[in-house]
Formats: C-alpha cells, sequence, structure tokens
C-alpha cells in the first residue's frame, strides 16, 4: 500500500492541491486517484495561473477565446469550467461510494468579491449552475461577508469549501454558519442531508509569520514554540469541531441526516527547511478530517511519511502551547486577522494575473 493510500483508514481524506487540463488528459490524475488513495482535488487562482501559462493544452482554446469579445474573466472561466467539469467526473466514482462525504473538486470564488455578500453569492451560484456537477465545492473565504455568503449558500443546498481560517473566531464564525445555513433549509422543508462542507485551516503561514516573532524575544520557552503553534492551533481548533458537532447543537440537524462540516488543513507544504518536510500531513492525521496537499509534498510523504493516528495526541500540550502565546505577548486572534488580510492579498495578486494572462 502507498504510504499516502496508508492514511485513509486512519479517517482522513488526503486531496490533491493541484488541478490542470493536462493532469486530467494525460491520466495522471485518475492514476494518483487510484494508487494514493487520494479522495478529492483543489484548485486556487494561483494554481489556475501556473496550468494555464505552462500547459500547452491550453494555447490553441485560448487564442481562440482572445478572438471573441469576451472579458478576461469570461476567457478564463470559459478556459476553466470544464477541466473542472471533466475533473468531477473523474472523481465521481469516489463521491458514490462514500455517498457524498469525498470525491470533490473545489473552485474559488473571485477574489475580488472576498468583502462582498452579495456579490459572493450571485458568483458562488452561477458558477455552481455553469459546472453542473454534485460533486463541485465552491470555495469562499472566511472574512465578514464570507460569513454571510455561507449561511445563504448552504441553505440553498450548495457544497461549500470555507478557506483563509487562522483563529478560533474565523472557526467559531464559519462552523456556526454552516449549521445555520442547514437550520434555514429544514425550516424550509428541503432535505440536509446532500449537503457538504469543509473549514480549511492554512498552515504553513502561520509558523511563517509567529517564528521570527518568538526569535525576536529570545527566551527558551519562546525558542521551544517554533514550528509548533499552527499545529498546536490545529489540535485546539479539532477539539472545538468535536464539541461542536457531536455535541447538543448538532444533534437535532444529524437526527436528520446532516453532515458535520468537516475541518480541512490547508497550505500545508512546509516553508521552513529546519523542519520535517512533511510535518503539517504526519503530525495531523486524525478522523473526520481532510488535508489538502500539493504534489511536492505528496512525493516527500510517498517516500518517507509515516501514516498514525497523531491528532488528538498532545492535545493538552497544544492547549498549552497557546497559553503561552499569549503570556509571552503575542495576539493570535490579531495575527490570525493579519494572515487572513495577507492571503486574500496574495489570492487577489494572483487573480490579477490569471486575468492579465487571459485578457
Amino acid at each position: 500500500m502507498s504510504k499516502i493510500a496508508a492514511i485513509k483508514p486512519l479517517g482522513q481524506s488526503i486531496w490533491l492541491d493541484n488541478l490542470s487540463r493536462g493532469l486530467i488528459q494525460s491520466g495522471e490524475l485518475a492514476k494518483i486517484l487510484k494508487e494514493d488513495g487520494i479522495m478529492g482535488v483543489t484548485s486556487n487562482p494561483a494554481i489556475f495561473y501556473k496550468s494555464i501559462s505552462s500547459d500547452p493544452l491550453y494555447t490553441g482554446d485560448l487564442a481562440e477565446l482572445k478572438k471573441q469579445d469576451l472579458t478576461a474573466e469570461q476567457r478564463y472561466e470559459a478556459l476553466v469550467i470544464p477541466d473542472l467539469q471533466a475533473a468531477c467526473d473523474v472523481t465521481r466514482s469516489i463521491y458514490d461510494e462514500t455517498k457524498g462525504k469525498d470525491g470533490y473538486v473545489s473552485l474559488e470564488v473571485s477574489p475580488t468579491l472576498s468583502h462582498d455578500a452579495v456579490g459572493t453569492i450571485a458568483n458562488a451560484k452561477r458558477l455552481w449552475a455553469a459546472i453542473n456537477r454534485p460533486n463541485l465545492m465552491i470555495k469562499v473565504p472566511a472574512t465578514s461577508a464570507g460569513v454571510i455568503a455561507i449561511e445563504e449558500l448552504i441553505a440553498s443546498g450548495l457544497n461549500i469549501n470555507v478557506t483563509l481560517m487562522f483563529n478560533l473566531k474565523h472557526v467559531d464564525e464559519v462552523l456556526t454558519a454552516y449549521i445555520r445555513g442547514l437550520e434555514a433549509r429544514v425550516a424550509a422543508g428541503q432535505p440536509v442531508d446532500h449537503v457538504h462542507a469543509v473549514a480549511s485551516v492554512f498552515l504553513s503561514r502561520v509558523d511563517s509569520l509567529i517564528d521570527p516573532q518568538l526569535e525576536e524575544i529570545g527566551t527558551p520557552e519562546a525558542l521551544a514554540l517554533r514550528g509548533q503553534v499552527a499545529k498546536s492551533f490545529v489540535k485546539v481548533s479539532y477539539e472545538h469541531y468535536k464539541k461542536l458537532f457531536h455535541g447538543t447543537r448538532f444533534a437535532a440537524l444529524k437526527a436528520l441526516g446532516a453532515n458535520p462540516q468537516r475541518m480541512l488543513w490547508a497550505s500545508t507544504g512546509t516553508k521552513n527547511k529546519a523542519y520535517s518536510d512533511v510535518m503539517y500531513v504526519a503530525d495531523l492525521i486524525g478522523p473526520e478530517t481532510v488535508n489538502t496537499v500539493p504534489d511536492a509534498t505528496l512525493a516527500l510523504f510517498r517516500d518517507h511519511g509515516v501514516a498514525a493516528l497523531t491528532l488528538e495526541t498532545g492535545t493538552e500540550q497544544a492547549i498549552a502551547n497557546m497559553a503561552v502565546l499569549r503570556k509571552l505577548g503575542i495576539n493570535y486572534n490579531l495575527q490570525g486577522e493579519q494572515l487572513q488580510t495577507e492571503g486574500l492579498k496574495q489570492f487577489d495578486d494572483a487573480f490579477i494575473k490569471l486575468l492579465e494572462l487571459t485578457a
């Protein structure tokens, strides 16, 4: 068994954080799904920029689209919608076999709408209708406007992948918005058993921001936290998830067939070469979770990763680590807001580059 496939029996789904026309048409995507037990696919503007700018399979179609009276965004969508549909078709058997738990392909709403709830809702519904696949997930950022949109989109029966969560405020708002959306469906007499969502906590960016602050403080207590904050926050978030979705608040919805909004670990490629190159995968394996992993990190785990239940080990230490962070004067909630703002800008910048490519 592949070392990656060995994660699946432990209750965690590994999704591939990459998508391109070449990956689909070459059969490589289907091969990875089969050999490594990959259960889904995620994309973002940076991934599509890389794909469209480097994959020759787009060249002819883009040239034809540039002859038409279309906006750059319309050309971008005309290029990627068939890819999303094809990817959904490749993963559809997983969706069917898991009764909708996995087999998803995720597409981002326009990053220009991150602070526009009405625009996000309209954009998400339009993309959902255009792609027309039950195993599509629409990605919406965990901004204040995004949270409003999430509730409405869940109430409308769409599958949602919430992105750019960095602190417990984001976690609280997103998970409760999902529950309110399901409650609205129930109140309207609509079924809830087919609606699925994930809530994505981003990891490597956390340690990249916090580590230099710990080094500046320089005490043994501070230095011991280097490379530990993102993983500690994940463990704390997971405890929060379990209390909510295995508690009384969700019980009535669960009785009606509703699915919990699984936690997803994103940005899981290690940036600091001083740390294990698979730590955001190997150290966070646990049930009812998803980890979306880039190709390079998958290759590393395939080579020397170890699949073991690790997510629920060291939870007390994780809680203590977050307390030490506060004691050191580092306000993690504020850091999370900064990280979300920076993440939004990165996605927005990538989207601008993407539209320049299709202009």
